[in-house]
């Protein structure tokens, strides 16, 4: 069993910050790409931000400039600094990690339980 627990969500006023966490921990082999993903009210969930096992990341052109996402591999962590924060950030916000639980196992998505980020005054 593999499990995320994240953690850091909130209510921020616009143009603050906050920083997002996610551990994995259970039976994990390896872990290869890392990432943060959000749902809005309404809407679909869409990608934030990836990073692979080299260290290369991706960004939603919305992220872009504003978030920062990183990783701790001693410790199964991966991070999500969001700068400049805007109303329309406001969501739910799960982290996904596709890893391997054993070497003979395949890759499998896991998905964290999410944390909700309110952006507002």
């Amino acid at each position: 069993q593999v499990q995320l627990v994240e953690s850091g969500g909130g209510l921020v006023q616009p143009g603050g910050s906050l920083r997002l966490s996610c551990a994995a921990s259970g039976s994990i082999f390896r872990i290869n790409a890392m990432g943060w993903y959000r749902q809005a009210p309404g809407k679909q969930r869409e990608l934030v931000a990836t990073v692979t096992s080299g260290g290369s990341t991706t960004y939603a052109d919305s992220a872009k400039g504003r978030f920062t996402i990183s990783r701790d591999n001693a410790k199964n962590t991966v991070y999500l600094q969001m700068e400049s924060l805007k109303p329309e950030d406001t969501a739910v916000y799960y982290c996904r990690i596709d890893a391997k639980p054993a070497p003979w196992r395949v890759e499998t998505a896991y998905w964290g339980q999410g944390t909700q980020v309110t952006v507002s005054s």
